[in-house]
């Protein structure tokens, strides 16, 4: 092979290896190789029309993601959501192991923030939140054993509790607090509870009553309790998913000094914890979308698509001509990548969704699969890349690469792609990100390298 044929062949793999984004009309861009081979050349197109849609999932689990979310956020273009988080509570040791001469003293709940301190709202003002005791016994449920398995979707694989999900309780509250997040710094939140439900817990334990005998006797007894925020807060916390009950007692040590125990209750089964989400839309472009009503087409919105955590609003999207595309003779898909732009940032009060996913839905809007990582199985993130204040937008972007070999299979027949905040955080977060609009339309781009054989 001469030195100069061999430099030709480099260079054309250069610009394949090197092309990431192209800016075409409608319009096919070859690059021609010379003389060495007229027989193909590398086109790209990046003008396939993408149709847009802010869309409700359904049957979103919310038991078990790792965090109590509590609170209530309202933003003008998007509505309040509120979160309050359900639980039940277990010995954390079973037994009478309170000292003989003890006295009880008080009974509180103690929450601590989750691990990355996650909020979300405006968190300046002092917010307010109450313990009450739950009536009914938390309970899950199995989709996937049921009559209608068929619609049930991916990220439900066994039994669980779903976000929409309310059990009774109380009206009042055994206890409550008004305090300043303080995100960053703070500790702990300890709210104290009613004295006699206190009184009465810790006298069942000295005289080793039936009631609190197990665990399971004492799942009968107390069925739980459920964090509920005021009306009036203007923050959403992640909280940890371990909580403490402690019933406080004091007694006089053989050192003749006054000492201090507690017994706990701690929220140990986490199956049956999780977080009530709603929403209300009220007043905003998406005020039409519920349960019922689950599509809102970008053409009535004026472009305006929404994707939400914890409410489950994700994005829409078909590009009905990339199946005939890919069925054309003679050509080879070299890169293949989804561009979408955002108007957030991913820092305030505020933040756009750290990293999003791509679900795909079958013909009734039923996730049954994600787009993968190249070469993998695993699903695929895309990172936000935030944009700057001279108007370039935030992005996500993604490899359609392995999401294209499946396109035309039976199963994928009528398939549509579904822009969600990826996992645990669509279930257990309220991020919220607008995709950017030009001209009325999503920006949202489809770009495509393909080698075309002659």
């Amino acid at each position: 092979m001469s030195q100069l044929l061999h430099f030709r062949i480099l260079f054309i793999c250069s610009l394949l290896i090197g092309t990431t984004t192209f800016y075409s009309c409608n319009k096919d861009t070859s690059i021609s190789l010379g003389k060495i081979n007229e027989n193909f050349g590398v086109v790209t197109v990046d003008s396939m029309s993408v149709f847009t849609s802010t869309y409700q999932l359904l049957n979103m689990p919310s038991a078990a993601t790792g965090v109590v979310l509590v609170g209530k956020s309202t933003q003008a273009d998007i509505g309040t959501i509120t979160s309050k988080s359900y639980m039940n509570l277990i010995f954390e040791a079973l037994g009478n192991d309170i000292p003989e001469n003890a006295t009880f003293d008080s009974v509180n709940v103690v929450l601590k923030p989750s691990a990355n301190r996650y909020y979300y709202g405006d968190t300046t003002k002092v917010q307010s939140i109450a313990i009450h005791r739950v009536t009914e016994e938390i309970k899950t449920e199995d989709l996937t054993t049921s009559v209608d398995n068929f619609n049930t979707p991916v990220y439900v694989t066994g039994p669980t509790i779903f976000n929409t999900k309310n059990f009774t309780y109380d009206s009042s509250p055994l206890g409550d607090i008004t305090f300043s997040p303080n995100v960053k710094s703070l500790d702990s939140i300890a709210i104290k509870l009613d004295h006699a439900f206190g009184k009465d817990l810790y006298d069942k334990i000295i005289t080793n009553d039936w009631n609190v005998s197990s665990n399971e006797l004492l799942l009968q007894y107390l069925k739980g309790i459920v964090i509920v925020p005021d009306a009036n807060n203007s923050a959403l916390l992640g909280l940890s998913d371990t909580v403490n009950l402690n019933i406080n007692y004091s007694y006089i040590g053989s050192d003749g000094f006054v000492k201090t125990g507690k017994k706990s209750l701690v929220s140990l089964q986490k199956a049956y914890q999780f977080n009530n989400i709603e929403y209300d839309r009220t007043g905003t472009p998406f005020a039409s979308i519920n349960n019922s009503n689950r599509e809102l087409k970008s053409t009535a919105t004026n472009g305006e698509v929404l994707i939400q955590s914890g409410s489950g609003l994700v994005a829409k999207v078909n590009i009905p001509s990339l199946n005939d595309f890919l069925i054309e003779p003679d050509i080879a898909i070299n890169k293949i990548e989804l561009i979408v732009e955002t108007t957030g940032i991913n820092y305030g009060f505020y933040p756009s969704p750290n990293a999003l996913m791509i679900l795909v839905a079958n013909g009734n809007g039923i996730p049954f699969s994600y787009v993968t990582t190249p070469f993998s199985n695993t699903i695929q993130s895309a990172t936000f890349t935030p944009g700057n204040g001279s108007g370039v937008n935030g992005k996500y972007i993604f490899n359609l690469i392995e999401y294209v070999k499946l396109v035309n299979t039976p199963s994928y027949k009528d398939a549509s792609l579904l822009l969600a905040t990826t996992s645990p955080a669509l279930f257990n977060t309220a991020n919220a990100a607008f995709i950017a609009t030009e001209n009325g339309k999503p920006k949202i781009k489809l770009n495509i390298v393909y080698t075309k054989f002659r």
